[in-house]
């Protein structure tokens, strides 16, 4: 079985979009490599090896539908399209072209990740679901939590931002990172982090002492 973390390749055009994917992965514990387009592919999948790949459809030069085809056969890697084409016969084409997987733009960070994890697991490519910070279990397949053996009622949006943190467990985050992350935009009210992050706090300190600490000035970070 793997024990080092799994390489995901990413190939989108859009810089932006392209470093905060790349980001997030890598935020996530994967080993990420990035490139804006299929120029030296052969070469860059022999060198990188990648477990999965994130491509987009429409980009320059070859499109990710032949991207996909030539990682199969390179090596059989599971594959999951982003692009903004939503129509019945452009998603019938990705998974004819092989896709594991297939996410509209706009779309939230952490789903992409859950996605990627998901793909990960279903190929074999990634071993343990779950994580752990001191007594807190979150097991991001079966989408549960625990404190001290305790299971802790979460909605989905407290999930994906739980995940988030522990994720990034020990690390400060900014509220325009976790707006980013887990709802997919960074020019919101950061109110909205404050309001969650103290539900789920609460949620959290039933069971146990506190994991969530606020650093002032800063954002948040998650500690056991």
């Amino acid at each position: 079985m793997p024990t080092e973390p799994a390489r995901v390749l990413v190939v989108e055009d859009e810089d932006v979009l392209r470093t905060a994917i790349g980001q997030a992965l890598t935020h996530a514990g994967f080993v990420v490599d990035t490139a804006p387009d299929g120029t030296n592919f052969s070469e860059r999948i022999a060198r990188f090896r990648p477990d999965a790949a994130v491509l987009d459809i429409m980009l320059p030069g070859e499109n990710g539908l032949h991207l996909a085809q030539r990682l199969r056969e390179a090596g059989n890697t599971p594959v999951l399209f982003v692009t903004a084409r939503d129509a019945v016969d452009d998603r019938l084409a990705a998974f004819e072209a092989g896709a594991d997987d297939y996410i509209m733009k706009p779309f939230v960070l952490a789903e992409l990740v859950a996605r990627v994890t998901a793909v990960l697991r279903r190929t074999g490519r990634l071993v343990s679901p779950t994580m752990q910070v001191a007594d807190l279990v979150v097991d991001e397949e079966a989408a549960t939590a625990t404190r001290a053996g305790q299971l802790i009622d979460l909605t989905a949006t407290e999930r994906r931002l739980l995940t988030y943190l522990v994720h990034n467990r020990g690390r400060t985050l900014s509220k325009t990172q976790i707006l980013t992350q887990v709802w997919g935009y960074d020019d919101y009210d950061p109110n909205l982090v404050e309001a969650y992050v103290s539900t789920l706090r609460r949620k959290l300190d039933a069971n146990g002492p506190r994991l969530i600490h606020t650093v002032r000035g800063i954002g948040y970070r998650l500690t056991g």
